[in-house]
């Protein structure tokens, strides 16, 4: 594996309400420098979950809501960020609560996934919840959330609805169905 590449300086470019833009000057083992853009972690606890809340062991529990990326309403997993403080693990239940209106007495970490690795300092913590409870918090969502319990057995189904395009929920999916399936 290559020596990892220097820093040389880091300066912020931009900044809004949710990014900070920071370019990076950047010298290879072999010399070579280079100029790198990325969109930098912008809250203070510094990550993301997603959860794959499970109803039973075959009932994954999605939210439909509006996605302003693509400008359209998405089928996908809760997920959201963790507050300073705040272990992933509490986000997880947090969000859990205020997205799908369930607590977990059981949470799992299964993965950290990035997206975009070149040019997002992003991670996301993927985190298995089961033993689901019912307990509603109010969240930041502008309008209430539906819930649409799916069977993780089909998952193809959803992807051929054309309504779960997210990679990271399409893959938190296949990797919880094959972590739940183990005897």
């Amino acid at each position: 594996m290559p020596e990892k590449p220097i820093i040389l300086k880091k300066t912020t470019v931009a900044t809004s309400r949710l990014f900070r833009i920071e370019s990076l000057e950047i010298e290879f083992s072999n010399g070579e420098q280079r100029n790198y853009e990325r969109l930098a972690r912008g809250n203070p606890g510094g990550g993301a979950v997603l959860i794959v809340p499970m109803l039973d062991d075959d009932t994954v529990l999605l939210i439909r809501e509006y996605s302003a990326g693509v400008h359209r309403y998405e089928l996908g997993l809760p997920k959201g960020k963790t507050d300073a403080g705040e272990s992933f693990f509490e986000a997880a239940n947090r969000e859990l609560k205020e997205e799908v209106g369930y607590g977990a007495n059981h949470l799992h970490h299964l993965s950290s996934f990035s997206i975009a690795p070149s040019y997002l300092e992003h991670m996301t913590e993927i985190i298995i919840a089961t033993d689901l409870y019912a307990e509603k918090l109010l969240g930041d969502e502008p309008e209430e959330l539906e819930v649409v319990p799916w069977k993780l057995s089909n998952i193809n189904g959803l992807l051929a609805t054309g309504e779960c395009t997210e990679a990271r929920s399409i893959a938190a999916l296949f990797m919880a169905f094959e972590h739940l399936k183990k005897p």
